[in-house]
């Protein structure tokens, strides 16, 4: 590990001597690329000075323990240091993990209705409404982007943006199947029914990473339609759009403006076709994916919210929390922070091993 560390110390040191001469100054763009990649290295160059300080102090601890009147205060000195140098590698080794592609980003979140007809649209609704909870808590914009509703209030479909600092980090582990078991509102004789919805999380993609041909889109304008409902505004101007080449279709009907629905539907087009394409880089690497937690594939089931027992279980984790209302009011921080400790524990073994 500290040989990673003397080699990035290395480069930063080439990159501090670059940086300062005249053709590099000269020139803004590399001047710029130059910075960067040193501002990039200097979390990792400190901590490696840390750690020289820690063992040197260690080193200077067992010498003192040669002094018989030093010996009982050197050795409680190198217990203190020792555990300090143990937490400070630990925290060495979050440095070296792979740095995640879509941080910083904003979010696409798309939920579908499943199996179990109006009850999973119910769910759906539910699901919305704890996301949006949860996105306030987080000081998150969540935008509705398109929704189809149900004439009891439920949710066939609904695509969002989420937008802010962490909007990926916070919101990037929802993706898969999430299961409820309850009595629906629709079951007169009381039992228990199983149903179940879909949510996508996709990393919005910027205007410049992905140009998509004019001639291959296929735009429809018309008025919205729907049962009604707390997110939509019902106007003349709802737009879809379709990308010919891989049949991908697109509707916003949240705006007023014609145009402005026209580039939402184009933010989550551009959305999709990068998960698309990604899911096709990562399909060519299957062995790096299995450090990840769960499989990430949208048809596994990652929860399940029972409302008989009040508990709510991330399958990926095996985590279970008693305190079902407090999740669906938006407090998924326990279930996030458990989720990414695990992701983080198993990228730090496949460093290890």
């Amino acid at each position: 590990m500290i040989e990673r560390f003397e080699e990035r110390l290395r480069r930063y040191e080439e990159l501090s001597e670059e940086m300062v001469q005249p053709e590099t100054l000269a020139d803004l763009p590399r001047y710029q690329c130059v910075l960067k990649e040193r501002a990039e290295l200097e979390a990792s160059v400190l901590a490696l000075r840390r750690w020289q300080d820690l063992t040197q102090q260690q080193r200077d601890c067992a010498e003192m323990k040669l002094d018989p009147a030093l010996a009982a205060l050197a050795a409680e000195e190198e217990k203190a240091v020792t555990q300090a140098l143990a937490e400070h590698e630990r925290a060495m080794r979050r440095l070296l993990l792979p740095p995640d592609v879509n941080s910083g980003r904003n979010v696409i979140l798309e939920i579908r209705a499943g199996t179990g007809g109006e009850e999973s649209a119910l769910f759906a609704g539910d699901l919305a409404r704890m996301y949006r909870m949860y996105a306030q808590r987080c000081r998150l914009n969540l935008s509705p982007v398109s929704l189809s509703e149900t004439e009891l209030g439920g949710l066939k479909e609904a695509v969002f943006t989420v937008s802010g600092n962490g909007a990926w980090q916070r919101f990037k582990y929802e993706s898969g199947v999430h299961r409820v078991q309850r009595v629906p509102v629709t079951e007169s004789s009381g039992r228990k029914q199983t149903s179940a919805c879909t949510v996508a999380i996709l990393p919005e993609a910027e205007e410049s990473e992905l140009q998509i041909d004019a001639k291959d889109l296929r735009i429809d304008t018309y008025r919205a339609s729907g049962a009604g409902g707390q997110y939509v505004n019902r106007t003349d101007s709802a737009v879809r759009i379709t990308h010919l080449p891989t049949g991908l279709v697109v509707t916003c009907q949240d705006e007023k403006s014609q145009l402005r629905n026209r580039e939402q539907a184009m933010k989550v087009l551009r959305s999709r076709l990068l998960d698309r394409m990604q899911a096709e880089a990562d399909a060519l690497h299957a062995e790096q994916r299995r450090v990840q937690v769960g499989s990430g594939d949208r048809s596994e089931r990652i929860r399940t919210y029972n409302f008989h027992e009040g508990r709510v279980t991330d399958h990926r984790i095996g985590l279970t929390l008693y305190r079902l209302q407090d999740v669906l009011n938006g407090d998924l921080d326990e279930l996030v922070t458990a989720l990414a400790e695990a992701e983080q524990s198993a990228l730090l073994q496949r460093i290890d091993s």
